[in-house]
């Protein structure tokens, strides 16, 4: 799972996907809405194993809430498939709305500090619920 913020600037995505490549689609989609925002990414770079990019999001993400991610490319555009066709040319005359997922994953949006590693985790009632610590047990009776 992704962690990102509600910053207006761009985040950077770093994942392994299933091919590599400069340029493909983002599909971005809320779970309590169910509805997709595409972003067209041709910024990737490949950095050892992994493919790097950076994206601002609009509409900004909302605390709180999940959000399903899919690269995919397209196979009708040529450019981004050279290296597909290359390996498979059984698609080469088809023309059909199809695609290539390359990466799937979930993001949860929240501006909290989150790091397991350091036993930071995500606090639903931060700053909403505050414990009331006394050993006092007395009561005064009018």
């Amino acid at each position: 799972m992704i962690v990102f913020t509600t910053t207006t600037s761009a985040q950077t995505f770093k994942i392994i996907p299933r091919t590599y490549g400069a340029e493909f689609t983002m599909s971005i989609t809320d779970d309590s809405t169910n509805i997709p925002v595409f972003y067209e990414i041709n910024n990737a770079i490949t950095d050892v194993n992994y493919l790097k990019f950076t994206q601002a999001f609009s509409p900004v993400l909302v605390e709180g809430h999940f959000y399903d991610i899919r690269l995919y490319t397209d196979y009708n555009f040529w450019n981004i498939n050279y290296l597909l066709w290359e390996n498979d040319n059984s698609l080469w005359n088809v023309d059909r709305p199809t695609d290539a997922t390359i990466y799937r994953d979930r993001i949860f949006c929240t501006d909290q500090q989150v790091d397991q590693m350091e036993d930071e985790y995500y606090d639903i009632n931060l700053d909403k619920y505050k414990t009331f610590n006394s050993f006092d047990n007395t009561y005064k009776v009018f």
